[in-house]
């Protein structure tokens, strides 16, 4: 698996907003906890559990796109991956399995600033909208959490159109 830049929200500031304020221009004044209910819900049912309320400041995510891309170097990215999806930055590149000082190094300059803001903008015009979206065999996209049937599906389709391609 390749985790590929996309951000939900690349006009929020480089150093995040407040939690709540994000909140309520997205869904409107006390539609917080109802946004995330479902979510949540599934969270709990695979061993997640997640802490909307927990989170006072809604984070710009290109410095953690850029920290994927610094991983995949390192042929980490799936375990900084997991390990972001539970934390983040500096600690989960470290826990994760990347050395510590070149990581901040990395995050502290603009390396590979461009390219990830590129690939966002890469993404959003070949009209992917929201996360997750998964793309097979680069022929076949899917949008959002679907159950695995579909996305086994998805996978085989996108071999045969592979295959039938190539032969």
């Amino acid at each position: 698996m390749r985790w590929l830049p996309f951000q939900l929200n690349p006009d929020i500031p480089a150093t995040g907003m407040p939690r709540r304020e994000y909140i309520e221009r997205k869904w409107g004044k006390n539609r917080g906890p109802e946004a995330y209910s479902r979510v949540a819900a599934i969270g709990k049912t695979v061993g997640i559990p997640f802490a909307f309320e927990a989170i006072t400041v809604q984070p710009n995510t290109l410095e953690a796109h850029r920290l994927l891309t610094y991983a995949e170097r390192h042929d980490r990215q799936n375990d900084v991956a997991e390990v972001l999806f539970k934390a983040y930055f500096i600690d989960i590149g470290a826990r994760g399995g990347l050395d510590r000082d070149a990581l901040q190094a990395y995050l502290a300059s603009d390396e590979d600033r461009a390219e990830v803001s590129n690939a966002d903008l890469g993404a959003r015009s070949a009209g992917i909208g929201g996360v997750p979206f998964f793309v097979f065999n680069r022929r076949l996209g899917v949008s959002g959490a679907q159950d695995p049937d579909v996305l086994l599906e998805a996978m085989e389709q996108a071999s045969k159109t592979s295959a039938s391609a190539s032969g």
